[in-house]
């Protein structure tokens, strides 16, 4: 699928570009008028606003906007998008006034850009701005100043743009009626992007910011690529540069603002807090539809908790959430039916656009019918269905899965007899890989790609049921609860949880996505990661003793998923995910500032009864 900006990879704007669209003959520029603008913010600066309106304006029409980081590209009135993607072209169609806007510091904007800016909750002066108020700004001279609106604005956005959707909605202008973060950055340090449960995504944030980080001294159209892997293999590329310091000091150089102030704050504090937006996510005023994909590897987090907070904190009843069978901004390609080898049964992404989130914006901005949307629009992997839900999550039975003798997996207690323990071994300088595929970026497949390479290594425990007698649907977030030990101070621990197809199996082959053999595929539901030393608190690490049995409970992300009868399902516990999560030295330190020599092999215990029990505790679903 095309992307705008080789730097972000999986994120794709609502003007994304792609190679259908110009085929089904559908021009902007034909049916289009384009402003650029210099919109003046309270404080006196001004961002550059691209303005796309209809040439028919016989009927008042709404306005649709987007605020990105990441250019409000093409520049120039008479450069228009040469395709859309499938939101776009839905609105395009009929008749949106569509804009786009470069915020503040980026790209051709005015002012100086900061990381998830901070809400401000207390305002002394017009210099007291924040995304907010530059979204109310914008909106308030959009209303005045653009010929033929209606008075009725919404914003959208997928991943970074999703954060400022949700800035558009908290202390909305009364014009701002309907909203849709997708994917948004919501809450650093704990789930989205950058870091799980303290557990720094080391691949992730580096390639990221060693391109996006850059400071930026004056305004710019083009904004240059810093860094490539000077190869393919990014577990090799990552191995090789040993220490986390290392990476700044042989690239960044002190340059890089962001990923220095992420280095300095290792753990859950007020620079974390005042920047995570879930909790003025509170008595909000337009509609919102929060939409996110089970597979998305960076903002599942966001787009989970943000619905989560909004609609705990707003009494007005139109917070509403979508989740499908995608990954990190995926719903806008067309035609989409799968990921990796899973096929998914129909064109979900077409579906979503024509009759959940278009009809939505129709209905908010436009004077369109009630799409009658449930509060929970929900697609079940595993059975390849959508379900409406009157609430997410929904009513589910509290089941524990215990590990057993012979690496087995059981809702049966193990007996209480002598210490039973299951062990492995973590070697930092050989690292269990999170994908089996040689690539220098992550593949989004990853999610829910085939375990059995992993389930191979000895330094990951693999625990599986019986073959099922009757379907299992799991929904809501996993609870992982360990009775574990390491032989060092400090560890991570990752836990998955594994759909094993059946070794024989009656799909054909030619269902699966690549025409690959599904028998004994072992599919990702879930997995993740904890920093054994934020067990208790993000705020204030622990050491571990030891050789001392721990209990340790964390949860994996939210899922819905049918494993059918004739499938098993497959936990796997491992404490290393390289080069998605950084690695653990085994020592209770400041990870950010450890040393080569610092990283030692660490023997890890799993308790199965006697010391303790361990296993994960699954939601299981009966229906509505």
């Amino acid at each position: 699928m095309p992307i705008i900006f080789r730097i972000l990879h999986a994120f794709i704007m609502a003007l994304t570009l792609t190679a259908s669209t110009l085929a089904q003959g559908f021009d902007m520029k034909e049916r289009y008028t384009k402003n650029e603008v210099m919109i003046p913010m309270r404080d006196g600066v001004k961002l550059f606003t691209s303005i796309y309106t209809p040439k028919d304006l016989s009927t008042p029409r709404p306005i649709l906007m987007m605020r990105s980081p990441y250019s409000a590209r093409p520049y120039g009135e008479d450069q228009f998008p040469r395709f859309l993607g499938l939101q776009g072209r839905y609105y395009a169609e009929r008749g949106y006034i569509l804009v786009t806007q470069d915020v503040r510091g980026r790209f051709m904007s005015e002012g100086t850009f900061m990381d998830v800016r901070p809400v401000k909750t207390k305002r002394t002066s017009p210099k007291d701005i924040d995304e907010t108020t530059d979204t109310y700004d914008t909106v308030d001279w959009l209303v005045k100043n653009v010929a033929g609106n209606n008075g009725r604005v919404g914003i959208h956005g997928i991943s970074y743009p999703g954060f400022y959707a949700w800035m558009g909605t908290i202390n909305a202008h009364p014009a701002m009626k309907a909203t849709s973060p997708q994917a948004p950055v919501s809450q650093w340090m704990s789930g989205d992007d950058f870091s799980h449960n303290g557990a720094f995504l080391v691949s992730h944030a580096f390639q990221f910011y060693a391109n996006f980080g850059w400071p930026r001294p004056e305004p710019l159209k083009e904004y240059p690529r810093r860094f490539q892997l000077p190869h393919p293999d990014g577990y090799r590329f990552f191995l090789d540069q040993g220490a986390l310091a290392n990476l700044n000091t042989r690239f960044l150089k002190d340059s890089v603002e962001f990923w220095n102030l992420i280095t300095q704050h290792g753990t859950w504090d007020d620079f974390w807090a005042e920047r995570s937006v879930l909790p003025h996510l509170k008595a909000l005023t337009p509609a919102v539809l929060v939409v996110g994909g089970w597979f998305d590897a960076e903002n599942l987090y966001g787009a989970l908790h943000s619905y989560k907070a909004a609609d705990a904190n707003t009494t007005n009843n139109q917070i509403r959430l979508v989740m499908g069978p995608w990954s990190h901004g995926a719903w806008q390609a067309p035609g989409l039916d799968s990921l990796g080898d899973i096929k998914f049964g129909s064109a979900t992404t077409e579906w979503f656009t024509n009759s959940v989130i278009g009809p939505y914006f129709d209905h908010e901005l436009n004077g369109g019918p009630e799409p009658k949307l449930a509060e929970a629009t929900v697609f079940m992997t595993g059975a390849n269905e959508w379900r409406q839900l009157d609430a997410w999550p929904p009513r589910v039975e509290k089941r524990l899965l215990y590990f057993g003798d012979r690496r087995t997996l059981s809702w049966s207690k193990p007996p209480r007899t002598k210490t039973a323990y299951d062990e492995y071994v973590n070697d930092p300088q050989a690292p269990v890989p999170y994908s089996e595929e040689i690539r220098p970026w992550y593949n989004p497949a990853y999610m829910l790609g085939d375990q059995r390479f992993a389930s191979r290594r000895p330094d990951v425990l693999t625990y599986q049921t019986d073959v099922l007698e009757e379907d299992v649907t799991i929904a809501g977030p996993i609870t992982v609860r360990l009775t574990a030990s390491t032989s060092g101070t400090d560890c991570d621990w990752i836990v998955k949880v594994i759909d094993v197809f059946p070794d024989t199996t009656t799909t054909p082959r030619n269902t699966a996505a690549r025409g690959v053999r599904l028998e004994g595929y072992q599919m990702m539901v879930r997995g993740d990661v904890l920093r054994g030393k934020f067990r208790n608190s993000m705020s204030k690490p622990e050491a571990f003793k030891p050789n001392v049995p721990t209990e340790i409970t964390y949860d994996l992300q939210d899922v819905f998923h049918r494993f059918k009868k004739g499938h098993r399902i497959m936990v796997q516990v491992q404490s290393s995910w390289f080069p998605k999560i950084d690695r653990n030295p085994g020592v209770f330190m400041d990870i950010f500032k450890a040393k080569d020599d610092d990283f030692q092999k660490t023997t890890q215990r799993v308790y199965r009864n006697g010391a303790g029990v361990s296993g994960v505790e699954l939601g299981v679903y009966r229906g509505e």
